[in-house]
């Protein structure tokens, strides 16, 4: 997430016209992104095609200003045939009458029934106060993070409630879902009690820094599950083969982890963790192409509770156990989803142009590859969250500083087009708030199980939207 974030149904075949339209621009990003590997004119390349990027999809078409169907406003900007609906406003009532908290961010659809579906929404806050809910799902009375159910009717299109369902925790960033119907919720702090930063003293009743599971269909238990490591967790990945969940650190030197539980689907009967290791390459941050893939190892973490290197508070101690086994250093990874039988994780500020990666692992094959680099800001700014559709299309979220910050689709054979751009500014016309939020991050996408809706936040204000449309015009 920022600095500033921190703070605080078609046919399959579409019509031979569109295919045109979009072979042709496919051909001219294609041009674009080869030649973006050529040094200094591919990053000249990039920066002309500002506008290309922020404008036209070669997968939908044009990128336009849509009425959102809840308020009637301009939220978003999204290609011809798309609509949405926006729900879950920060200070909106949930079902209990509990104020929706700020700082939207990880989500996942965990169930379905029929046509309605359950999603978990994290909350990144990371304030010291009184919880928003109750004792029974409260893992520390003095923190102000935590979880959202809300529910959705697929079937008609319509949001029909939300609760909360875990709280007292800290910076609950992102997370992922599990193949079993829950919600795994990290968080990005190892706050301990006690902790001064400036003038604040962290007048906390526990430790932070871990993994807390959420199920759909009952508040979570708020027990940490801490064989899963104590570090500034970002997001998750299951393999349902193996049951064996993949973690990322959201650190300028981050490593890439593997919780290979004791039970499989039974998290809290505990396991062991591991960090990634490329023999001969230490360091995986920048200096290489796309299309690069290695062999890979894992290293075993000993100590998983060790949030800090010994004598020191760099909140590194479980990353550094990995490092000197010699395991591999990533550049602040992130979003991380299952799909298309791998594993895909972001790296936000990777590659030589600091503006984000995308790797893709094979658990059968022990091979990791780098599916996509950035070379340019305006081409993809800081990758954050990601999600997988049933299609097998990638969706990017943003996390930069351009504006408008957008979701992108990437394609398995990494092809990459923008499909949306936050258009948020608002002028009070919703619980008071006011304010230029284009610039804010998207978070949590996540996919409807027949593919159908996409589901997303704004972190600020803290929207949350259900977007559908003519999905197979294009690659996700």
């Amino acid at each position: 997430m920022t600095t500033t974030d921190r703070a605080h149904s078609d046919s399959t075949n579409p019509p031979a016209t569109n295919r045109s339209r979009r072979d042709f621009l496919q051909r001219s990003a294609a041009a674009v992104g080869s030649a973006a590997l050529a040094g200094a004119f591919g990053a000249f390349l990039s920066r002309a095609s500002f506008a290309a990027a922020r404008g036209p999809s070669p997968e939908y078409g044009a990128l336009l200003p849509l009425k959102d169907e809840t308020t009637g406003l301009e939220l978003l900007q999204l290609p011809e045939g798309f609509r949405y609906r926006s729900f879950g406003w920060r200070g909106d009532a949930m079902s209990d009458g509990t104020p929706t908290p700020a700082a939207h961010d990880g989500m996942a659809v965990i169930a379905a029934h029929g046509g309605c579906l359950t999603l978990c929404r994290n909350h990144e806050v990371s304030r010291v106060g009184r919880p928003f809910g109750p004792e029974a799902m409260t893992f520390d009375s003095k923190a102000m993070g935590g979880c959202a159910h809300l529910e959705f009717d697929a079937a008609r299109g319509e949001w029909l409630s939300s609760r909360p369902s875990l709280a007292g925790t800290l910076k609950n960033c992102a997370g992922g879902p599990t193949p079993w119907g829950s919600w795994l919720s990290c968080e990005e702090t190892v706050l301990t009690p006690g902790d001064v930063n400036g003038e604040t003293v962290f007048d906390l009743e526990h430790e932070h820094g871990w993994i807390f599971e959420v199920p759909a269909g009952k508040p979570a238990t708020a027990a940490p599950l801490k064989d899963m490591g104590r570090f500034v967790h970002e997001a998750v990945a299951v393999d349902p083969e193996t049951g064996s969940v993949y973690e990322t650190e959201d650190r300028g030197t981050s490593g890439f982890y593997r919780f290979v539980p004791n039970v499989a689907g039974d998290l809290a009967r505990g396991g062991r963790l591991f960090m990634l290791k490329v023999e001969g390459r230490p360091d995986l941050r920048k200096s290489l192409h796309v299309g690069d893939a290695f062999d890979v190892t894992w290293v075993p973490i000993d100590d998983p509770y060790r949030a800090h290197s010994p004598g020191t508070t760099d909140q590194l101690g479980v990353y550094h156990q990995g490092k000197s086994a010699g395991a591999s250093t990533f550049a602040r990874l992130e979003g991380c989803w299952y799909g298309n039988k791998r594993i895909y994780v972001v790296s936000t500020s990777g590659g030589n142009a600091s503006e984000g990666q995308v790797w893709q692992y094979d658990p059968r094959t022990e091979q990791l590859k780098l599916l996509f680099e950035s070379p340019d800001a305006q081409v993809l700014d800081s990758p954050d969250n990601i999600a997988v559709s049933p299609r097998g299309g990638i969706v990017l979220c943003e996390d930069g500083k351009q504006e408008p910050q957008r979701l992108h689709g990437l394609t398995p054979d990494g092809r990459l087009f923008p499909f949306a751009a936050n258009n948020v500014v608002l002028n009070g016309e919703r619980n008071q708030i006011a304010g230029d939020f284009r610039g804010s991050e998207w978070a949590g996408a996540t996919f409807s199980p027949d593919g159908e809706w996409l589901f997303v936040n704004i972190q600020r204000p803290g929207i949350t939207f259900a977007i559908t449309g003519p999905w197979r015009d294009g690659g996700l």
